[in-house]
């Protein structure tokens, strides 16, 4: 009889618990890139798979910063260097950590950012909004933020770089 009054009290509480992870509002969390020596914070509901670095053809009459159309697990992706379309690359950067992030399926956008390194995941409870600067920033660029090492990041919306008519724009 016991086990049963046990039984039904541990499936209680599980509904419980299920309901509240439920109803319980989610932060916000970012993958950490860094491109041209800035630290970004992209949405990890807007982003998609990363990829090793792969082959990389070349489109011809392009921008400097569309690198090209990698084949990525069978499908032709747009590759365009982050860094180099923000205007931040810095002279040389070593490719040996550079990585591709993709963009959520649901972005309808075939296409990945070329960024230097991954520097993991970050959530809302590890950064501070920044007040802003009063420096005017394109509609895909959104709040500053800080660690609690002081590093500034800048978060990136990729939803709003999927319809940035500048970054759809790949022809020179």
């Amino acid at each position: 009889m016991a086990n049963k009054q046990a039984l039904r009290d541990l499936q209680s509480r599980l509904a419980e618990r299920l309901q509240a992870a439920r109803t319980r509002a989610r932060g916000e969390s970012w993958l950490a890139v860094e491109c041209g020596g800035r630290g970004l914070l992209l949405p990890l509901r807007d982003a998609g798979e990363i990829f090793a670095l792969a082959p990389i053809l070349p489109v011809p009459h392009s921008q400097r910063w569309f690198l090209g159309v990698a084949n990525l697990r069978g499908h032709l992706h747009g590759v365009v260097d982050l860094a180099g379309f923000l205007g931040v690359k810095t002279a040389d950067v070593g490719r040996e950590h550079a990585r591709l992030v993709g963009f959520n399926s649901a972005l309808d956008i075939n296409c990945t950012l070329m960024v230097d390194r991954l520097s993991g995941l970050r959530s809302d409870t590890e950064l501070t909004p920044l007040d802003s600067d009063g420096v005017p920033r394109p509609a895909f660029v959104g709040a500053r933020l800080h660690d609690a090492a002081g590093r500034v990041w800048q978060e990136l919306l990729l939803s709003g770089l999927a319809n940035d008519e500048a970054f759809l724009k790949i022809v020179g």
